[in-house]
């Protein structure tokens, strides 16, 4: 049972040229099963982009998700049509009433800047505090990552001399996680920030353990032990193309940019990049919907009265949630 979005998204069409599976609003309504709600707050400027990059993870699964895209309503972006908002995205106010299985907060591209500056913050923390409460698993990507943790556990970032940019080699910290069941003990993610949050800090939060890390870049991917939040320091979501793109981008705009580590054959962006990430993106988005079927409620309107975490990985038990039954 795959994902079922609007039938004139336009991602929709690129996903079926791709023989990627996707169920139209007509054929879900045939099929006598509660699907996985899924939220989608998208910050990032090209939310069309973004939308393709995360649908082609979502949907590598057997479970029916019903996704809905979340944009801000304190900021709005130039780069994709009002058109398109309007009819493919809600708001905060639009769902607030709502109770979702799962949440993703993408990046955006504001990292050097204090999270106070943000001209959406204040909007961002009042979606983060809602989702304690109304989502059963949230999961936030780079700067939404550092904005959760900041957030959430007063964790602060700082500015790198260089940025992060390119494909780097991460290592599991427990291979037996559920979150990263199936991951190579070494695989490989996609970076682009300006920023890393403080390691230290991390240590002394009791609640968070970091799954998988590269020793010169810091943490790639950071939970609580109860699965609820989810911190990933990188894009596994993004695209073969999407750092070539960058790349040239920041060249024709006169920007500092070295070419993406480990991307580029021979380090020639005249050659094409090699995609190395794919199966441990649709490995992560596939072990996160099944970790938020197990536990979530099959009466949405439960969520939030989760009493106890439940199915914590390799660190407490391996068994999923036993309290709600499908």
């Amino acid at each position: 049972m795959p994902i079922k979005v609007q039938n004139n998204l336009p991602a929709k069409k690129i996903m079926e040229q791709e023989n990627i599976f996707m169920m139209d609003e007509t054929r879900a309504t045939t099929q006598n099963i509660r699907p996985l709600y899924i939220a989608v707050l998208n910050l990032m400027p090209l939310k069309e982009d973004t939308e393709v990059q995360l649908l082609r993870s979502l949907s590598n699964t057997p479970l029916q998700i019903e996704i809905t895209f979340l944009t801000t309503a304190s900021y709005i972006g130039k780069n994709t049509t009002l058109s398109h908002l309007n009819e493919f995205y809600k708001t905060y106010d639009d769902v607030k009433e709502r109770k979702f299985d799962g949440l993703i907060i993408t990046g955006a591209p504001v990292e050097q800047m204090e999270y106070e500056e943000v001209q959406y913050w204040e909007e961002l923390k009042q979606i983060m505090e809602w989702s304690k409460a109304n989502v059963t698993s949230t999961m936030h990507i780079c700067w939404g990552a550092q904005a959760g943790l900041y957030y959430h556990y007063g964790i602060q970032k700082h500015i790198l001399p260089e940025k992060v940019f390119g494909i780097f080699p991460e290592q599991l910290v427990d291979e037996y996680d559920f979150l990263t069941n199936g991951f190579d003990e070494i695989h490989y993610t996609p970076h682009s920030r300006h920023t890393a949050i403080d390691e230290e800090a991390v240590k002394k939060v009791k609640c968070l353990s970091v799954l998988s890390k590269n020793d010169e870049i810091g943490s790639n991917i950071i939970v609580t032990k109860d699965y609820r939040q989810i911190f990933i320091l990188g894009h596994l979501e993004y695209s073969k193309e999407t750092l070539k793109e960058e790349y040239f981008r920041d060249l024709k705009a006169n920007k500092p940019i070295h070419i993406p580590f480990n991307y580029f054959p021979d380090d020639d962006p005249k050659k094409e990049p090699i995609l190395k990430w794919r199966s441990h993106a649709n490995l992560l988005y596939r072990n996160w919907l099944n970790y938020v079927y197990q536990l979530t409620p099959f009466e949405i309107e439960e969520i939030g009265k989760i009493k106890e975490p439940i199915g914590t990985g390799s660190r407490e038990n391996h068994g999923y949630a036993k309290t709600f039954t499908k």
